[in-house]
């Protein structure tokens, strides 16, 4: 014999059945939600900090030093954003076709992206983005800064 459920019995019955069938989905979305948020924080994070900062000296005996380094090479990722940081101390000489300048800063197959840049005595900060191609390039100095000026370089090395 089948008793008949009240109203209120068909609607508790229908909620537990709703919550039984919602528990693995709501448990999946949190999930979900949670690998999005690990995924997603370090970027967020990464992009908060800004630009990795390089400091480098072009010094009045006409050569680029890296701190710390007796050959100055620095190493980027393709498309990083860097933010130099360079001491220029004035040497001998100054180039009247860069006027102002003490040194320069300069990729030569690059100077259409940026890299080509004035440096005047004391600090200058500049922000350039990486070569998006791997492969070793030369900073060179384009300014005639007096002797030694020919041999005024580095290599920067572009990593994927």
């Amino acid at each position: 014999m089948k008793t008949k459920r009240t109203e209120t019995e068909r609607c508790t019955a229908q909620v537990r059945s709703l919550a039984r069938f919602g528990t693995p989905y709501r448990l999946a979305f949190l999930v979900a939600l949670a690998l999005l948020f690990a995924l997603a924080i370090p970027s967020l994070y990464t992009f908060a900090q800004g630009p990795r900062v390089i400091q480098l000296l072009a010094d009045k005996d006409n050569k680029f030093k890296v701190p710390g380094q007796k050959l100055p090479v620095i190493t980027v990722k393709a498309k990083e954003v860097i933010k130099f940081r360079v001491t220029a101390h004035k040497g001998t000489e100054t180039d009247p076709k860069y006027p102002g300048c003490v040194h320069s800063f300069t990729i030569k197959e690059l100077k259409s992206q940026g890299w080509d840049v004035c440096l005047k005595e004391g600090m200058n900060e500049f922000v350039l983005v990486a070569p998006s191609k791997p492969g070793d390039y030369s900073i060179e100095c384009m300014s005639k800064c007096g002797k030694g000026h020919d041999e005024m370089n580095m290599k920067m090395t572009v990593t994927e």
